[in-house]
């Protein structure tokens, strides 16, 4: 029974939980995806996003309670400049996890961890927007749609040269 068990101690004591979980989440700032187990990505995941929350806002007090957190004052600097930036607008979840599988040697579920918005693969590099598709073919309006931007560049001087005949006139 888990009865009042919030946190997943991991096999771990206190001490050593919080540097492991500091550390991966440095390596998690720093290279923006980690590889690990399924356990420690979802303890991870727990540690790692109210960090997150508290860099959209850039003030000196957040900056101490996240360094209080992390111990590495270039994670700090690089979690406030540049993840702070990507994730702005985002109201949360700013971490995904995909399973890949079971280690070789032991047999342990493995995990890959990463920041949502530094995946340029499930993005593809840019915001997602939402389409609407139609149940026919879209090849037609493409051609359509390209075939008049070519002829609007040419008639906008030829219309001008008409303008001015007819005025010469």
């Amino acid at each position: 029974m888990r009865h009042g068990k919030k946190v997943n101690h991991l096999s771990r004591q206190s001490g050593h939980r919080k540097s492991m979980l500091a550390n991966m989440a440095c390596s998690l700032i720093e290279h923006k995806r980690i590889n690990t187990t399924v356990a420690k990505a979802k303890a991870l995941k727990v540690f790692v996003e109210p960090l997150i929350t508290k860099s959209k806002e850039d003030s000196t007090h957040n900056r101490r309670i996240v360094f209080s957190y992390l111990r590495n004052k270039y994670a700090v600097t690089e979690l406030f400049r540049d993840v702070a930036a990507k994730v702005g607008d985002r109201p949360g979840g700013y971490t995904r996890i995909i399973k890949l599988g079971n280690r070789l040697g032991d047999n342990a579920d493995m995990a890959m961890i990463e920041l949502v918005d530094f995946n340029e693969l499930y993005n593809g590099g840019k915001k997602e927007e939402k389409k609407v598709k139609s149940r026919r073919g879209g090849k037609a309006k493409k051609a359509e749609t390209a075939a008049p931007a070519v002829e609007t560049a040419p008639e906008a001087p030829q219309s001008s040269t008409e303008e001015t005949t007819e005025n010469a006139e």
